[in-house]
């Protein structure tokens, strides 16, 4: 399927999903928000992929932003009902089985940074620049901004960020917790392909309901998170990569898996 404003490029097991709007520096208006889901849903269904990059075209953005244009003459219940669609796709991307890593080649602002918060991982650019700065056009952060960055980075420096709209370099980012590693700009996707080449090789099944484990575990008491925890541990032992994973370690060879 073809997108006006999203590139798919499928690389074996690993797919690379590209904003596409290098002009606008890749903002988000809704039609893109459209789009993005659309695409992300088609990669979930995709079983011959097992891990999703997410990044921005060109050397400048990863994605600067909501499309501030299209935001302006809204009313408010528009205005409410972009926020809702952008919380929506966000969680999808959140959510989907397949882990996202966040390539972070440029700014990374308002709606960006939390496109980027919404991915699993997020491996920076030294280029890169990530805020919120939205208090900065007279409104607030609107995509799950105010809730996913207290939860990342100490809610001191998540409020920090959402009060004063300052950019962090990417240093700054790696040493609040924001982002996972910062690499030179010519080595982003060739490391993120590392990293998602090597989360690919591993037990399919295990890895998503690992990943099912930490996003609802963060939303419950500790008992009930450890409960969920050992019900999937048990799950997982009904599947043959299971099997598979413990023989191959026993045999001393590589496993097969097949996300079985």
């Amino acid at each position: 399927m073809s997108w006006n404003n999203i590139l798919v490029e499928l690389d074996n097991e690993i797919a690379v999903l590209t904003i596409n709007r290098p002009k606008a520096l890749n903002a988000l208006d809704s039609e893109v928000l459209k789009e993005l889901s659309a695409a992300m849903a088609e990669l979930e269904a995709n079983p011959a992929v097992r891990a999703i990059i997410i990044t921005g075209s060109g050397d400048k953005a990863f994605v600067a932003g909501a499309d501030i244009a299209y935001m302006l003459s809204l009313t408010p219940m528009q205005a409410k009902e972009f926020s809702r669609l952008g919380q929506s796709v966000f969680s999808q991307i959140e959510n989907t089985s397949k882990p996202v890593i966040a390539a972070v080649n440029g700014f990374a602002l308002g709606g960006g940074c939390e496109l980027s918060m919404a991915c699993d991982i997020r491996i920076a650019s030294e280029k890169a620049k990530f805020g919120q700065p939205e208090v900065s056009l007279g409104i607030l952060a609107g995509f799950g901004g105010t809730q996913r960055l207290a939860r990342l980075v100490n809610p001191g420096i998540a409020k920090e960020m959402l009060f004063t709209g300052e950019m962090y370099d990417a240093q700054t980012a790696l040493r609040v917790g924001l982002v996972n590693k910062v690499v030179p700009a010519e080595e982003l996707m060739d490391v993120c392909k590392k990293m998602a080449r090597r989360i690919a090789s591993m037990g399919p099944v295990g890895v998503r309901l690992t990943k099912e484990a930490v996003n609802q575990g963060q939303n419950m008491d500790i008992e009930k998170a450890f409960n969920l925890e050992a019900d999937l541990f048990g799950l997982v032992f009904s599947t043959s990569d299971q099997t598979e994973g413990m023989r191959a370690f026993l045999e001393k060879r590589k496993a097969e898996f097949k996300g079985e």
